[in-house]
């Protein structure tokens, strides 16, 4: 299953002014009234051709209402799921109906606040896929077990670039430390010559963070 999707074209002429927090603001607003988090936005593109991505997925209350759908066996929910082949967690739970009405609403109020004025754009709103990225620190607490790849700013053991599997999220608000195990996967020469088993990585060092999908 690929990442759900809508998109929407829209048009205009003049100056763009984009002021992305306030964008990320109001489609917080208009994804909690759908029962959806903003996972993270972007916009990119050439001045003609933007694309403004919003990747949402089910919320708190929402995936718990999924899960509990599938231990009680209702029909009509994705094959794997249903199978334990991919988690809640992993799927998000976001359906094209849910991009479709996020989508139709959130592009009201955009016109309503002008906060992309004069502008043309493509709105696309999206499950964050797979290989979702990891943006926030309750992000790592909430995919312990699972294998991501990770980037830093500042290298570790003249590496920065790690694979492996989250054993330890960042639940502690002094440091905020996550643990990979890197035996879960194969390494690369570099992380090899490291000759560890594990990494201890500061969320400040983090440049880039994401899962990587086990199907």
């Amino acid at each position: 299953m690929g990442p759900q999707r809508a998109i929407f074209a829209r048009w205009g002429e003049g100056t763009m002014a984009v002021k992305l927090e306030a964008i990320r603001s109001a489609a917080a607003r208009v994804a909690a009234s759908h029962g959806l988090d903003v996972v993270d936005l972007e916009f990119i593109g050439p001045a003609k051709e933007r694309t403004l991505r919003i990747f949402l997925e089910k919320n708190a209350e929402e995936r718990a209402k999924l899960k509990a759908a599938i231990e009680a066996g209702v029909e009509g929910l994705p094959e794997r799921l249903v199978e334990g082949t991919l988690s809640v967690e992993q799927l998000s739970g976001v359906t094209h109906e849910d991009c479709s009405a996020f989508s139709r609403d959130f592009g009201v109020l955009l016109d309503m606040e002008d906060l992309v004025p004069g502008a043309e754009y493509t709105l696309e709103a999206s499950s964050p896929g797979l290989d979702r990225k990891l943006t926030r620190p309750e992000d790592y607490q909430r995919f312990i077990g699972s294998l991501v790849k990770i980037q830093t700013f500042e290298a570790i053991r003249n590496n920065r670039h790690w694979q492996g599997r989250l054993i330890s999220g960042a639940e502690a608000e002094v440091g905020k430390i996550i643990t990979l195990d890197l035996n879960a996967v194969k390494q690369n020469s570099k992380s090899r010559k490291t000759g560890v088993s594990t990494v201890e990585i500061a969320l400040s060092n983090v440049e880039k963070a994401q899962l990587v999908p086990e199907i």
